[in-house]
């Protein structure tokens, strides 16, 4: 089969279209002819090497969420066959024309969603749900800030959140605060020239949020503690800024009891990875296509997946990446 491979760590020149081994089908896996993969923060990592030579469970090749047919079943798999269009959540493997899922971590599309908005679901939509409620406990009523809303994870968050019933902040760059706006959000800030620290201040009366959702890390978090009202949550979900050296303000968390959690889903279990698509295929899954949409922001080719991920560095993007043209 053909995938996306790099032969050393590197920029994203070292990426390049290439034969690879078929994946091997396990008992309770599907195997799925690619029509559409996500591109993810993540895969920028790992092909510069900060995960050194990990791999996270089913494939050296990068992309972790896929939108396609099955095309064969495993011998213990059941309630999916052959032809059915689905989406999911892979340890590696998706940047290829066949990729293996575990029929665990396996959705079926909603009719009304092409393989193209499929292929941008299961990364932001699991774990904007995941961030927000199992770990966030956000309830009805609350305020939720949002950083980097205007990316995968973050335009997901923000429509989870209005679902969810919560006033909505948010933060993003100038050119996508309109954008932000049209996903629900109540306020959005410009991250590059106001501090979000002062905003929340009046648009809670001094209050704090009760939730933040932050993909940043570094200089936001200390920001971040203050910014939460009393008994309020804090849930790190990524590192943009690449700055895990960071100063906690002790006295504020210990003082207003708050919690700081963090979380990523590259590295959890398989079991864990499942609990998370079950949560999302019970919770979320119904109102997929409906009051909740996937945000494309721009589509390349397979070939040049290296495009699509100088134009992820670039940042500044509405919604998700999505690699399509999938050999044939």
């Amino acid at each position: 089969m053909k995938a996306i491979i790099f032969d050393d760590f590197g920029g994203a020149d070292v990426l390049h279209l290439a034969d690879a081994p078929m994946p091997e089908l396990r008992p309770d896996d599907l195997l799925i002819k690619v029509m559409a993969a996500g591109v993810n923060r993540a895969d920028l990592l790992q092909r510069e090497g900060v995960y050194g030579s990990q791999s996270y469970g089913d494939s050296p090749i990068l992309g972790l969420e896929v939108a396609g047919e099955v095309m064969a079943i495993g011998d213990t798999v059941s309630g999916f066959g052959v032809g059915d269009r689905v989406m999911g959540i892979v340890g590696g493997g998706a940047y290829a024309q066949y990729a293996r899922l575990d029929s665990g971590m396996a959705v079926a599309i909603p009719a009304s969603l092409s393989f193209i908005e499929a292929a941008a679901v299961m990364e932001s939509f699991v774990t904007g749900w995941e961030a927000l409620a199992h770990l966030g406990h956000v309830a009805k009523g609350e305020t939720v800030l949002v950083h980097a809303a205007a990316g995968g994870i973050g335009s997901a968050a923000v429509q989870l959140a209005k679902t969810a019933g919560a006033t909505v902040l948010a933060t993003a760059s100038a050119s996508n605060i309109d954008n932000v706006l049209s996903l629900g959000a109540d306020a959005v800030f410009d991250y590059k020239r106001s501090d979000f620290e002062a905003e929340v201040v009046d648009a809670t009366a001094s209050r704090g949020v009760d939730l933040i959702i932050d993909f940043v890390g570094g200089p936001y978090l200390a920001r971040n503690i203050r910014s939460l009202a009393p008994g309020g949550r804090l849930v790190q979900v990524g590192l943009l800024g690449r700055d895990d050296n960071a100063i906690i303000p002790l006295g504020v968390v210990l003082h207003n009891h708050l919690r700081l959690i963090g979380t990523v889903m590259k590295s959890r279990s398989r079991a864990e990875k499942r609990a998370m698509v079950q949560r999302f295929t019970e919770q979320v899954l119904p109102m997929m296509g409906q009051v909740l949409k996937p945000v494309i922001g721009a589509v390349y080719p397979l070939a040049v997946t290296s495009e699509a991920h100088r134009r992820m560095e670039a940042g500044g993007l509405f919604g998700k990446i999505v690699l399509t043209d999938f050999p044939e």
